[in-house]
């Protein structure tokens, strides 16, 4: 051992400082390499087998993994675990074949799997675990559809009576409350799905019974029978969204208009419509005449046929004579000669001009409009000129009637004009700009660089007056200056008896100067 401790020394000291620099960086990186891929590939990998856990999933999960002595790692949110990377696949297997993760929803399976008490359930306790396996079958076939992060479901069952029938029993009722996925927004399909699974879940569960909301929204079915389904909802949407965009609209159009001329900042319009979204499909089938002077048309088919007969006249029969058997006024047996007869018929056909029309009507009509302008006041003044505002009253009384002209309502230009507001604006929405001209931002920038500079510059004139003020103080208290310390003159004392006593009497009169000139001499020494 000496031998080598030695030669590694002798090695050593041959070594040149770069040399020995390299050789210990070697040897660190090298250590530090086998102790990283030591750690590396001897540490557990865990991966996430479980997510989007309920408490009591969670729960029984951990109870089940700390049974099988695996170890696990639980999230900070408590919804996730992650177990050994190597196990997870057969982890995932075991928990889902012993239907441990219920989703937070307890089934008839697990539900009914056990009883409390050894000779069955009573009529409660049955009709109590009924509903909340009931209530979790639901939830797991809501969960089940995608998008679909959570969901509450709460079935009121009502009492079966055995003198009512069918029609006299009470309905069910059923409330769910669900959470989507971040992103997720279901279609009215999709709702219509939700609706079916909550109703053919439970027996006797019309589907205006069922109430389903998410993030403070009522979600509705779209054969709703309280006339206000999910249809209904988006056709009232997009109604409202048509009024706000036409009432934008004209606010856009006025307010570009007048602040042409008062200025862009000056000028604040406010309007409120009435709008009459009714559909009206209207047919119309007019039928004109070809030849409008003489008001016919087209002859498409004549027929004219004439009949003329020229004979003799048959005898007339009957009793003759006016006795009392005879017919009075009654021609007698006589012959009255030749006879003529004539007959014509004409048919004629006229085809004149059909036109059928298919009117279909805007999408909306408005109803009612009016429109509200505060317009600043120039020069600081607090009133508007009376000219100013018959001319903006006029020009906004022709933007009124232009709007309301399909409205079927004829209204008067003091209608119009009443319809119309123009006030002052009481105070300015914008910060009025500087002498200069500059922006109001600028201004204000410049003012605050200012007061920073300001306040910089006050307090360093307080710390240097305040230094100034601490260096003439220390100036004027002066250091005292040292006592002089007691000496003897050790040439003039003859004997050692005759030093003792002067030490003893500068001892007794002045004990601080003893004590100093003891020190002095034990600092010499």
């Amino acid at each position: 051992m000496t031998r080598i401790r030695d030669s590694l020394l002798g090695y050593w000291n041959r070594l040149s400082k770069t040399q020995r620099a390299l050789l210990v960086s070697t040897v660190v990186i090298t250590l530090l390499t086998i102790v990283i891929l030591t750690m590396q590939f001897s540490k557990t990998e865990y991966e996430v087998a479980f997510q989007d856990l309920s408490a009591e999933d969670s729960a029984a999960t951990m109870a089940y993994l700390d049974s099988a002595g695996i170890p696990y790692k639980l999230s900070t949110d408590g919804k996730s675990l992650s177990v050994p990377s190597t196990n997870a696949s057969k982890v995932r297997i075991d928990v889902a074949s012993q239907g441990i993760i219920q989703n937070g929803s307890i089934g008839f399976n697990k539900m009914f799997g056990t009883t409390t008490s050894p000779l069955g359930m009573t009529e409660n306790e049955f009709d109590v675990k009924y509903k909340s396996a009931l209530n979790g079958e639901i939830e797991t076939l809501l969960k089940m559809m995608d998008g679909v992060a959570g969901a509450r479901v709460l079935v009121n069952l009502p009492k079966e009576s055995l003198f009512a029938n069918e029609e006299d029993q009470d309905q069910a009722t059923a409330s769910v409350v669900m959470t989507f996925k971040p992103g997720f927004r279901p279609s009215q399909d999709v709702i219509d799905a939700y609706f079916n699974i909550v109703k053919t879940s439970v027996p006797n569960l019309p589907i205006d019974n069922i109430t389903i909301s998410s993030d403070n929204t009522i979600l509705y079915a779209s054969n709703s029978g309280d006339g206000f389904g999910a249809g209904s909802a988006g056709v009232i949407q997009d109604n409202l969204a048509i009024q706000r965009k036409y009432e934008s609209d004209i606010e856009k159009s006025v307010r570009m208009f007048l602040g042409s001329i008062v200025g862009a900042d000056k000028v604040n319009v406010l309007v409120a419509s009435k709008l009459n979204f009714d559909q009206v499909n209207t047919t119309e089938n007019l039928y004109t005449p070809v030849d409008e002077t003489n008001m016919k048309g087209i002859e498409i088919s004549v027929q004219d046929v004439q009949e003329n007969y020229t004979g003799a006249a048959a005898a007339d029969s009957g009793v003759a004579g006016t006795g009392t058997q005879a017919v009075p006024t009654y021609p007698g047996n006589t012959s009255t000669g030749q006879s003529t007869s004539e007959s014509s018929n004409k048919i004629v056909n006229y085809q004149v001009n059909q036109i059928t029309k298919q009117i279909a009507q805007s999408p909306y009509v408005v109803k009612d409009l009016t429109i509200n302008v505060a317009i600043e006041p120039p020069g600081g003044a607090t009133t508007l000129d009376e000219k100013v505002i018959e001319n903006v009253t006029k020009i906004l009384s022709s933007i009124v009637g232009a709007s309301l002209a399909d409205s079927g309502v004829k209204y008067e230009a003091a209608e119009l004009a009443a319809k119309v507001n123009v006030i002052p604006s009481i105070a300015s929405t914008q910060t009025p700009a500087t002498a200069s001209g500059m922006s109001p931002i600028l201004f204000w920038s410049i003012i605050g660089g200012v007061v920073l500079l300001a306040a910089v510059a006050l307090i360093l004139i307080l710390r240097r007056r305040r230094k100034t003020q601490e260096e003439e103080l220390l100036e004027e208290m002066a250091l005292p200056t040292p006592a002089e310390m007691p000496s003897i003159n050790l040439d003039t004392v003859s004997g050692e008896s005759q030093m003792r006593k002067q030490l003893e009497s500068l001892a007794k009169k002045k004990p601080d100067e003893f004590v100093n000139l003891l020190r002095t001499w034990l600092a010499d020494e």
